[in-house]
């Protein structure tokens, strides 16, 4: 296993893929009675997915997930060739609208939030952050005069701009403030350390002090690397956040199956029906394929105020 963390390091793939990607082969493993993955051979593939469909009842998107780690392990990491694997049996994708909510609903939700959490789903719904863009934000990252904030390696690898609502600067100011006073302090004690991408800590060795590669929204407790035996101060979890918002959203008496990211699909359902062009949207969000983008305005013309035409009956 610690040779497929090495490859998805040297591949550049992101922390949570990774995690994703072993825990499949791990399954995989198992599935196979602890053989090893050469001896069983790419056939092995075909089996484990087809009972992933079968038995294990999973959906389309874990399935092709867990196909994408199994792949992985034999092209990339145990350098097998695969060919085609016949027999398989994929999982039907079905076609889903995502959840929005309506403005005065989003309103009520975030009224019933306060403190950072509350914060955090600001950003979600003001700028159409993803849960882990948001809490992955550093310091740099917020261009006040601007009025930017700047992702950098979101979902596929990739930076992007997008908007800093300027009805959020003062909460945002102070919280640069208090990330300045807790880096203060950390300082103080010897730690003061940041995680950063890639090899940037071998090519920039103080830029991990710096002020600048904090985390907007930093943990509470302060761990020490195992490899480093620097104390870094991570990001907070997301988890806060998302039982923050289910809890407004009890509060709030909104009967939707919602989740903290239904706040990025309001944010791009109500730019369209304000006026906003897709393709500035697609930008936004940072989609690479504009088809992922259009799914919004089927939303957006399923909210539109439409008259039933048993209201016409009734107006004649």
């Amino acid at each position: 296993m610690d040779q497929v963390s090495v490859v998805c390091r040297r591949r550049h793939l992101s922390r949570r893929t990774e995690q994703a990607y072993r825990f499949w082969i791990r399954r995989y493993i198992h599935f196979h009675s602890r053989q090893h993955p050469r001896v069983v051979g790419p056939p092995g593939i075909v089996a484990f997915i087809n009972h992933l469909a079968s038995v294990g009842a999973v959906s389309a998107s874990t399935q092709s997930q867990a196909l994408n780690a199994l792949l992985f392990l034999y092209r990339d990491v145990l350098e097998v060739e695969i060919g085609h694997l016949s027999g398989l049996k994929r999982i039907q994708r079905r076609d889903r609208l995502p959840v929005v909510l309506s403005v005065d609903q989003v309103a009520a939700i975030l009224a019933q939030m306060e403190g950072i959490t509350a914060l955090m789903a600001h950003l979600l719904y003001g700028s159409g952050l993803r849960v882990t863009e948001c809490m992955t934000l550093r310091v740099k990252d917020v261009d006040m005069g601007a009025g930017l904030i700047h992702v950098r390696a979101g979902k596929g690898g990739k930076d992007r701009t997008t908007l800093l609502p300027r009805q959020l600067e003062r909460l945002l100011q102070r919280q640069l403030l208090r990330v300045a006073g807790m880096h203060k302090q950390d300082l103080a004690r010897g730690a003061g350390f940041a995680p950063l991408p890639n090899a940037l800590e071998r090519k920039y060795p103080s830029a991990s002090q710096s002020l600048a590669w904090q985390f907007l929204f930093p943990s509470r407790v302060v761990r020490t690397c195992p490899q480093t035996g620097r104390r870094l101060r991570w990001h907070a979890s997301e988890s806060g956040v998302q039982m923050a918002f289910k809890a407004a959203l009890h509060q709030a008496e909104i009967a939707k199956h919602a989740s903290v990211h239904t706040l990025r699909h309001s944010f791009a359902t109500h730019l369209l029906a304000a006026g906003t062009d897709i393709r500035t949207i697609q930008l936004l969000l940072g989609h690479r394929n504009l088809k992922t983008t259009m799914i919004y305005t089927h939303v957006e013309q399923a909210i539109r105020t439409t008259v039933s035409p048993l209201d016409r009956l009734h107006t004649r």
